[in-house]
């Protein structure tokens, strides 16, 4: 039987696509904005369903690193903070040995919509060559070995590319095409590139000041001055990189939000700490941090979309680097005598730093229910056995017995009757209470500035279609279209002003509505346009925040045709594309498309 989540698509692609040349909704200004009622909103009740009263939980089961198929259903237990509770609900999924074609709807010309392209299988698999954690050198290798793997794909396997660097970028979306994902790592943009966050450079600098000071018999405040300027600028570096790289993984979360069953998330990487303690000699803690509550808020949105992360150690077998043949071993250490050799304090950072990584990684996977690999050159047979097992899954649902949704974090644990198998799975999920959004601690500011941003991924939690079309198009003749500029930098455009039409029509069964007695329903909504030129800088925009209220007959008319909206933005000659953002205010989520165009 499918899920709700499964009928609320199949519904949202019957209700988006238009009929012939007709949109989907009248070409009218969305509703004039009045005052929310008073009551707190809810979600749409399928959401609700999903997420407060079942809890879907997808198990592998391995031994020996070999997926168990056919167990019997009756032998799985599943306890949540300690009591075991009823399994209502079991699938056992394996992996397709036909070509798993990709479902594609043909749009009209000028039509588009976010529905993200997703493969019908068990599972779908994301690569993400994580540049920003890794040394340059490193990444020559796992490219080079992906490049052979991809030719050798089982039937049916399908994938999709991201690379991150100083941003996230999708370089291919899914697809079982073998010469598509070669030609995407052939791309420049996934080309290895030198990371801004490991600069070791600096750290050879710093290594190399402190020994001649040594050398020289500096003053010790001389010497501890300049280590602590670089625990700062380490700390510093660190932290951006911890941003950059949490805010990478909460984007591949949202966009892969809409997609049913479950991803696999191959993240070659290098990895970053999960705490990072105070520098040996250095006597303030100002540098000391935790990163653990942004990483587990992290983890808590990828289960919730159920993205198991395979985090791959992308530089293999690794030494030491106190053991390197060019370290003369020469410069003394503090407290040493001159020629007493460094390698060891340099070897102990190393072993710190790489188990700190490590550890981040195993976290991850083990909270989201995949599997941290480390310690191998075979990156190939790496990512062949994350897909393998990946796609070889049980999905097991249970209603909690415990109803009082307050927020908490409850544990789930998974046994199998009369075997010892391993098994990966979701380390729990937070409560949240039915009746109010879900809240992941993510602001609504963060979300709008990721989901307007150029080339960053689709964000599906808002699903909606779009017809984009020049203000000169026959179609506007009899229209009241906006006078004056359109857009907060219209005065700024080089050249004369090209405007396009933006009519867009929203589903209304991914927003949350606030519900009164009388049958009223009420949202609070947020649309950006954003236009980029040919170079991804940002040219122009558009921001209009409304709140709507409908009574019970708009609301059963909107629950067929979708939210309509339509909005005006003016462009500048020459390449561009246009971000299109639906922020919904009450129920913390956002949807974004972004569509090329060239602009006569």
């Amino acid at each position: 039987m499918p899920s709700p989540r499964s009928v609320a698509h199949l519904l949202l692609i019957g209700m988006l696509l238009p009929s012939g040349a007709a949109f989907a909704f009248a070409q009218t200004a969305a509703p004039a904005p009045s005052a929310a009622a008073g009551s707190s909103p809810r979600q749409p009740e399928l959401v609700l369903r999903t997420n407060a009263f079942s809890v879907v939980v997808d198990v592998v089961v391995t031994d020996q690193n070999v997926a168990i198929h056919g167990i019997d259903p009756k032998r799985f237990h599943v306890y949540e903070n300690g009591r075991e509770q009823a399994v209502t609900f079991f699938e056992e999924h394996k992996p397709d040995q036909t070509q798993a074609a990709v479902q594609h709807r043909a749009m009209p010309p000028h039509y588009y919509n976010n529905l993200p392209a997703h493969p019908r299988g068990s599972a779908v698999n994301v690569l993400l060559l994580d540049g920003l954690n890794t040394p340059v050198t490193d990444q020559v290798e796992v490219r080079k070995q992906m490049l052979a793997y991809v030719k050798t794909i089982p039937p049916g396997t399908t994938m999709a590319i991201f690379t991150l660097a100083s941003r996230l970028r999708m370089i291919q979306g899914f697809t079982s095409s073998i010469a598509d994902l070669t030609a995407a790592l052939e791309k420049a943009q996934s080309a290895p590139q030198q990371s801004v966050g490991l600069d070791s450079s600096a750290g050879n600098a710093f290594d190399s000041a402190i020994g001649n000071l040594e050398m020289m018999k500096a003053p010790a405040a001389q010497m501890a001055s300049i280590q602590q300027f670089q625990s700062d600028v380490d700390a510093h570096r660190t932290d951006n990189r911890v941003a950059l790289t949490l805010e990478a993984l909460q984007q591949l979360a949202r966009y892969l939000n809409a997609v049913p069953g479950r991803k696999n998330l191959i993240w070659f990487s290098a990895s970053f700490p999960i705490a990072v303690g105070p520098d040996p000699g250095d006597q303030s803690l100002q540098n000391s941090r935790s990163y653990s509550e942004q990483v587990r808020a992290t983890s808590d949105l990828l289960s919730a979309a159920r993205v198991a992360v395979y985090p791959i150690e992308a530089r293999g077998l690794m030494t030491l680097p106190g053991f390197d043949a060019s370290d003369n071993g020469l410069n003394p250490v503090p407290g040493g005598s001159t020629g007493t050799p460094r390698f060891a304090r340099q070897n102990s950072q190393a072993m710190t730093a790489d188990a700190d990584s490590h550890f981040t990684m195993e976290q991850i996977a083990h909270d989201t229910g995949g599997m941290a690999l480390f310690n191998t050159n075979g990156f190939k047979a790496a990512v062949a056995s994350a897909i393998g097992n990946g796609e070889s899954y049980y999905t097991l649902g249970y209603k909690p017995e415990q109803k009082n949704f307050n927020g908490d974090f409850r544990k789930i644990r998974v046994k199998v009757d009369d075997a010892k198998y391993d098994l990966e799975y979701r380390s729990g999920y937070y409560a949240d209470l039915p009746d109010k959004p879900n809240s992941l601690g993510f602001s609504p500011a963060s979300l709008m500035a990721t989901a307007t941003l150029h080339g960053a991924p689709l964000s599906t939690q808002i699903l909606f279609q779009t017809r984009v079309l020049p203000a000169t198009d026959p179609e506007f003749n009899d229209a009241n279209l906006p006078s004056g500029p359109a857009g907060e930098l219209s005065a700024t455009l080089r050249g004369p002003a090209h405007r396009y039409i933006v009519d867009l029509a929203v589903d209304p069964r991914t927003l949350a509505f606030d519900s009164t007695t009388a049958g009223t329903h009420t949202g609070s909504i947020e649309f950006t346009l954003v236009a980029y030129d040919g170079d991804g800088k940002r040219v122009n925009y558009v921001d209009r925040s409304t709140k709507l209220t409908f009574n019970p007959d708009q609301y059963a008319q909107i629950m067929k045709s979708g939210v309509p909206v339509r909005m005006a933005l003016d462009f500048p000659a020459g390449e561009g594309s246009l971000r299109i953002a639906v922020h919904d205010i009450f129920g913390v989520r956002v949807g974004s498309l972004e569509i090329p165009l060239t602009v006569d």
